[in-house]
This record gives structure tokens, sequence and C-alpha cells, in this order.
């Protein structure tokens, strides 16, 4: 197993595209030559997207048989967010 690549995070952000597109290995970001933090990037299967969607329809139909809509939790967790800061 080959060493992790690091790349120190404004590179990692002036070169966005190149990291998160054209490379399927982990990174390693550094600020100041210490590791803040690793990239790691999505390789979706077949199989993932099909269970992705197994779970929307699953979490569509939780709301519907609630009555609730993705606006009301965005909204709830907004309240929740406020009252904890």
């Amino acid at each position: 197993m080959s060493a992790i690549e690091s790349v120190e995070i404004r590179e990692f952000r002036d070169h966005l595209y190149d990291y998160t597109r054209k490379n399927q290995e982990p990174i390693a970001l550094k600020e100041r030559g210490e590791t803040i933090g690793y990239y790691i990037p999505a390789q979706p299967q077949k199989k993932d997207i099909g269970s992705l969607r197994q779970s929307v329809t699953k979490l569509s139909n939780m709301l519907a048989e609630k009555g609730l809509t993705e606006d009301d939790i965005v909204t709830d967790f907004q309240e929740l967010r406020k009252q904890s800061n």
C-alpha cells in the first residue's frame, strides 16, 4: 500500500477540480504542514445508486405518513440550530 498523497489546503482549493474529478485516491489535507483533514473521493457503484434510490423512496414514504415535507424538516433543523447557539 502506498503512502497517502498530502497537499496543502490552499493548493487543494486552487486546483479543486483536478483533485476531485481526476483523482480516485484519498488525500491528506494540510495547513502549514499539519494534517487538518482528508479528502476521500466517493466512488458510486450501481448497487450504491440502487440503495440510495431505495432510501429516498423509504424516506419519502415516512414523510408522507407523518404529513411532513422536506421544508418542514429544514425549518425544524434551523430552529434547533438556533436554540443550540
